[in-house]
C-alpha cells in the first residue's frame, strides 16, 4: 500500500525545512504541504500536535485549519484518539489536554523528480512526559498536475512503549482525519461515498469517503481513501458541514508491538468528481503491492 511511483515527473521535488518548525514540501517551485512540527511549552496550544496544511494552488496560504477557531485541536491531515487506554487510565491526544505529541527527529527525508518522502518521529506523551506511544509519521507525496493540489499517502506506524495499549473513543474524536480552513463556506459542504445509500453513521468499512468545501470563493474536493489492510470495523465521520472528517478505527496494540495505518489523500481544485472516477482512484490504490 505504500509502493513508490514508478514514473518520473518533471519538474520534481524539493523539501525545504524550517528548523523547529516546519518543513515545506515544493514541487515544481510551488509549496503544496508544510509539515507543522514545532513543540514550545510557552506556545502550548500552538504546537501541542504536528499536523500538515495543504497549500492553495498558488502555494501561499493553507486551505486546511491551523490553531485557533472553532475547535482549536482539529488541525490539517492529522492524528490522534480521545481514548488511549493504558495501564487502567484513560489519556486524551486527541483535545490535547496536557497530553501532548512532540515531534523528536526526521529519519527520512527524500525528494526527486518522483516524489517527496519524510518520517517524523513523534512521541504521544501524558502530563509528566512520559510516552505511551511511538509513532513514525511517512508521508509520501506523488506527481500531480492540476487540478489536483496534493496527492499522498499518509502512513502511521505507532508502537506501544509504555506496555499494552489501546486506541479507542469514537468517530468524532479520534483516527487520522482532515480539517479544513476555518473560513470555509459551510452552507457548500458536501460528502459523497462509494454508494449512493452510503450511511457513515451506519455503514464501516467504507472504502472512501469525499468532501466538497468552498474558500475564499474557491471550491476544493478532497478524498480520503481507506488502506485495504487497515483495522476493520472502521467507522468514519463524515457529515459536520465545518469539513472536519476521517476514518476511526479501534485497536489494541500489545506491548513493544506495532500497529500501522494507511491512508491517502488526494486534495484537488473543483468540484466533487462522479463517484465511478473516484473509485477507479481508489481501485489503483488498493492494488499497490
Amino acid at each position: 500500500m505504500f509502493a513508490v511511483p514508478a514514473v518520473a515527473a518533471e519538474p520534481g521535488f524539493e523539501l525545504r525545512d524550517q528548523p523547529g518548525q516546519h518543513l515545506d514540501v515544493v514541487y515544481g517551485g510551488r509549496t503544496v504541504a508544510r509539515y507543522m512540527y514545532a513543540f514550545d511549552t510557552e506556545r502550548w496550544s500552538d504546537t501541542y500536535k504536528p499536523y500538515l496544511h495543504v497549500m492553495n494552488a498558488d502555494g501561499d496560504q493553507p486551505i486546511t485549519k491551523g490553531p485557533g477557531g472553532q475547535f482549536p485541536h482539529h488541525r490539517g491531515i492529522f492524528i490522534g484518539y480521545n481514548r488511549l487506554a493504558w495501564d487502567g487510565s484513560n489519556y486524551d491526544l486527541w483535545h490535547m489536554r496536557g497530553t501532548p505529541q512532540v515531534h523528536q527527529e526526521f529519519t527520512e527525508q527524500q525528494a526527486d523528480a518522483d516524489l517527496a518522502r519524510f518520517t517524523s518521529v513523534v512521541h504521544w506523551n501524558t502530563k509528566d512526559g512520559q510516552t505511551l506511544l511511538e509513532e513514525h509519521r511517512t508521508f509520501l507525496f506523488h506527481p500531480t498536475e492540476l487540478p489536483e493540489l496534493v496527492k499522498v499517502d499518509v502512513r502511521s506506524t505507532l508502537k506501544a512503549v509504555a506496555g499494552d495499549l489501546r486506541l479507542d473513543g469514537d468517530p468524532e474524536h479520534a483516527g487520522v482525519q482532515y480539517r479544513p480552513a476555518n473560513e470555509l463556506d459551510r452552507s457548500q459542504s458536501r460528502y459523497l461515498f462509494p454508494s449512493a445509500d452510503a450511511d457513515p453513521k451506519r455503514d464501516k468499512d467504507l472504502a472512501w469517503a469525499a468532501l466538497r468545501y468552498v474558500l475564499d470563493g474557491h471550491t476544493y474536493t478532497v478524498v480520503q481513501m481507506n488502506a485495504p489492510a487497515n483495522p476493520q470495523g472502521t467507522v468514519w465521520s463524515a457529515y459536520r458541514d465545518y469539513g472536519r472528517f476521517g476514518a476511526f478505527p479501534v485497536a489494541d496494540i500489545p506491548a513493544g508491538e506495532t500497529l500501522t495505518l494507511d491512508y491517502r489523500f488526494v486534495v484537488m481544485t473543483g468540484d466533487l468528481p462522479e463517484r465511478p472516477q473516484i473509485q477507479e482512484r481508489f481501485d489503483r490504490y488498493a492494488a499497490q503491492p
